[in-house]
C-alpha cells in the first residue's frame, strides 16, 4: 500500500547561489558527509547537490511534514554498489516512517542543465 508520495524540482542556479553564498556551512546543515564527497566528485556537482536537495524535499512532502520535526541530515541520499540512488533516514525522521509504517522508500531522481527533479513512493501497511 502506498504510504505517501513527494515530488520536488529545484532550480539548479538556486543551489548553485547558496553554495556560493554560504559555502561550507549551507553543504554542513543540508547535506551528509557521503553526499558532499559524492557530489564533489562529480564533474557537474551543482546539479548533484540539486538533485539530492529535491530529493529530501520529496521525502518530506511524502512523510506529510515538511520540516516540522525533522532535520536535513536525517536523510541521507546515497547509491548503492549500481549506482542507484538510496533513501536513508535517521534520528526523527526514521521515527516518523516507522509511526507511518513505512516498508520500502522508491526514489527517482534526474537532473539536466536548469533544473533538478527527484520523485519519491513510501511504501507499507496500514
Amino acid at each position: 500500500m502506498i504510504i505517501g508520495t513527494g515530488v520536488d524540482i529545484v532550480k539548479n542556479k538556486r543551489i548553485e547561489r547558496l553554495i556560493n553564498k554560504y559555502g561550507e556551512h549551507f553543504l554542513k546543515k543540508v547535506y551528509t558527509e557521503i553526499e558532499i564527497e559524492y557530489c564533489q566528485a562529480k564533474k557537474k556537482s551543482i546539479s548533484s547537490f540539486a538533485a539530492r536537495f529535491a530529493a529530501k524535499e520529496a521525502v518530506l512532502k511524502a512523510l506529510g511534514t515538511g520540516m516540522r520535526n525533522n532535520n536535513w541530515q536525517e536523510i541521507e541520499i546515497a547509491n548503492n554498489e549500481l549506482g542507484k540512488p538510496e533513501v536513508l533516514l535517521f534520528n526523527k525522521t526514521a521515527k516518523k516512517a516507522e509511526e507511518l509504517k513505512v516498508t520500502s522508500i522508491f526514489i527517482s531522481i534526474s537532473h539536466e542543465k536548469e533544473y533538478s527533479i527527484a520523485q519519491i513512493i513510501m511504501e507499507g501497511e496500514k
